[in-house]
């Protein structure tokens, strides 16, 4: 990969610190100190942070839903809409991803190949569900039996179903063979969903912990899908380490999460594209319906967390095709706390929550080069990070993935 120097930034290392204008070396993939030989990158005028982490996606929920998994849709065009999506993240300036459902384990391999652009992909595979619960999609009366069906191996499988225990511990055994570091559950209703309601708290305390003890045999972790604080309490009890959304955490529910270390990843992003438009998505109107009052819900839920000291990441939920503009989570963590903590949450915290301290997350020597160029400073204006254009240069492992200079 050679050795290159990054000259005349302004420089936001992920840390939380002051801007810097300093130079930024990078030799074999890596972060290393400056001075030496290499080409010199003149990047007068732009602002470098780290290359941005989104801690929920869902690449394989790039088609619409609703054909997606009622066959309307062949597996190529599926294939192309993940692909589609992967590259727009890594143009938007994300160069790492966690997968919280609907990817199997191909995807990831086929992007870590380089045959395909994209950033970096940590999986959980399929989402386990309850049965019935969140995260099952077929028809109202297609038979739980025929899920599995949905699913195109090594391509998309975006959950499996599990009636008690034992069930469960199959499948979450089953996820780790498709390559999944990671396990999530659903462990309340969703907004997406048919056949629940928010206020629902899926599997018991006894369930969950079968996954934590399966993820701890694999020196992995689960996190969980959770709204409401009954099902968020389950879970931490269970053993945990994260939760998804926490849309009505209230004070006490933070505290505990806060004593156990669970880190909680809010997603604003997701809501506001349903509230605007569902159809886009590939869902229907009544979605939308479901969705009003909790954008306001997960901001008192985030300030809560904040108060109590929680670990707080950032990840947009995206689904459907329209995945492109997937930095508009930071510009609106940015508008409930400040610019920088948003960047933080998106860099350092996420690279914690990720398991990734010490590889990525933050610019300091012997860490994975992973940086992005930004047209003016986010610091000054965070909806710089909403536009993918404004991400003028990418840079993933020491290769330079993006230019527009």
């Amino acid at each position: 990969m050679g050795r290159f120097q990054i000259v005349g930034a302004t420089v936001l290392d992920g840390s939380g610190r002051d801007p810097e204008d300093v130079t930024v070396a990078v030799e074999d993939g890596l972060i290393t100190e400056p001075g030496g030989s290499g080409e010199r990158f003149d990047a007068t005028g732009l602002t470098m942070t780290p290359g941005l982490i989104d801690a929920h996606v869902h690449l394989g929920l790039s088609s619409p839903i609703q054909p997606q998994f009622s066959f309307q849709l062949s597996a190529a065009e599926i294939a192309a809409d993940i692909f589609a999506t992967a590259s727009a993240t890594l143009d938007a300036g994300f160069t790492t991803v966690r997968d919280t459902g609907g990817i199997d384990g191909g995807v990831v391999t086929t992007i870590a190949k380089g045959k395909v652009r994209g950033p970096r992909v940590l999986s959980c595979g399929p989402v386990q569900c309850q049965t019935g619960g969140h995260g099952y999609y077929g028809a109202e009366w297609e038979p739980t039996e025929l899920w599995n069906g949905h699913h195109i191996p090594g391509l998309a499988a975006l959950s499996m179903m599990s009636g008690n225990a034992n069930e469960l511990r199959g499948n979450v055994r089953e996820a780790f063979r498709r390559g999944a570091s990671f396990l999530k559950l659903c462990v309340t209703g969703g907004v997406v969903s048919a056949h629940d309601k928010l206020t629902d708290t899926q599997f018991t305390v006894e369930e969950i912990a079968v996954a934590v003890q399966e993820a701890a045999a694999r020196g992995t972790y689960v996190t969980v899908h959770a709204h409401n604080n009954e099902g968020i309490r389950n879970a931490v009890e269970a053993g945990v380490r994260c939760v998804e959304h926490g849309t009505d955490i209230d004070e006490s529910t933070a505290a505990l999460m806060a004593a156990h270390d669970v880190a909680l990843v809010p997603t604003f992003a997701v809501v506001e594209h349903l509230l605007r438009d569902t159809a886009e998505a590939g869902l229907g109107e009544s979605i939308r319906d479901r969705a009003l009052g909790v954008r306001e819900r997960m901001a008192e839920a985030l300030a809560a967390a904040k108060e109590a000291e929680v670990r707080i990441g950032l990840g947009s939920d995206l689904i459907g095709p329209a995945q492109d503009r997937r930095g508009e989570e930071l510009t609106l963590r940015a508008d409930l706390e400040t610019p920088m903590e948003a960047l933080v949450a998106a860099t350092k915290t996420n690279a914690e929550i990720l398991g990734l301290s010490g590889e990525a997350g933050v610019i300091a020597p012997g860490l994975q080069a992973d940086l992005v160029l930004w047209n003016g400073n986010p610091l000054e204006n965070p909806n710089l990070f909403a536009d993918p254009a404004n991400a003028v240069v990418v840079v993933q492992a020491g290769r330079v993935v993006k230019d527009l200079r």
